[in-house]
């Protein structure tokens, strides 16, 4: 039978974190240079949870030392790893590979410098509320289920609770602060989830800060109700 969740983390849940900074991309390492996945791994993991680091390297080389065989895979014990554009037999020696470049980071202290994500995987692990507001709230469905953005919005914030909505409220103003052309925040509400444009007249760094401003607005207080 499949693995229950925390003996699955214990043996590849950092592994598959490794693993999902891929999506999307081939796996293009070399042994000079990490790939752009890995280095945006290696940025968002050394900034956040840098002790996960370890973790990452050592079951990267305990899967490729003991691939699961015929029994595991029978019993549905195992991790499967997903298609990186690589042969079957090459996929062991490319696991060895990021688990070298992993050590090498964290022996020679190599943090890569702060940057904007480049990669999907990055984009949803640092602006994972965002993300879920994007794609819960604005995928094409979005028209047939609300009058407007506003109307959308309105429906987070009535349905989320506050912590979270005050969460995604600092993601917004982090991803404002990275200044990137409209084009940049195009794509990158486009990676986060969103399938709608933003109303007119919005670009979309003015709907973000607009969606910002509505998030972070004091609510009216008017009080007790009068006897």
């Amino acid at each position: 039978m499949p693995m229950n969740p925390l003996e699955h983390d214990r043996r590849y849940g950092e592994l598959d974190q490794v693993v999902r900074a891929y999506t999307g991309r081939v796996a293009d390492d070399t042994e000079e240079e990490p790939s752009a996945a890995l280095t945006a791994y290696l940025r968002h993991t050394w900034h956040t949870r840098p002790w996960a680091l370890a973790i990452a390297e050592q079951q990267l080389r305990e899967y490729a030392r003991n691939p699961p065989g015929r029994l595991r895979q029978r019993l549905g014990e195992f991790y499967e790893i997903p298609d990186v554009g690589l042969p079957e037999g090459a996929v062991q020696n490319w696991l060895l590979l990021l688990a070298d470049h992993i050590r090498r980071s964290v022996e020679g202290g190599e943090v890569p410098a702060p940057a904007h994500p480049v990669t999907h995987g990055e984009w949803h692990a640092r602006f994972p509320e965002l993300a879920q507001f994007l794609g819960g709230w604005f995928s094409q469905d979005m028209p047939d289920e609300f009058d407007d953005h506003d109307a959308a919005v309105a429906d987070y914030t009535g349905t989320t609770d506050p912590q979270l909505v005050a969460r995604l409220a600092g993601e917004l103003h982090e991803l404002l602060a990275l200044d990137l052309d409209e084009t940049g925040y195009a794509l990158a509400v486009a990676e986060l989830g969103m399938e709608v444009d933003p109303p007119a007249p919005y670009s979309p760094s003015g709907w973000l800060a607009h969606v910002a401003d509505r998030l972070t607005a004091p609510r009216a207080d008017y009080g007790p109700p009068s006897a």
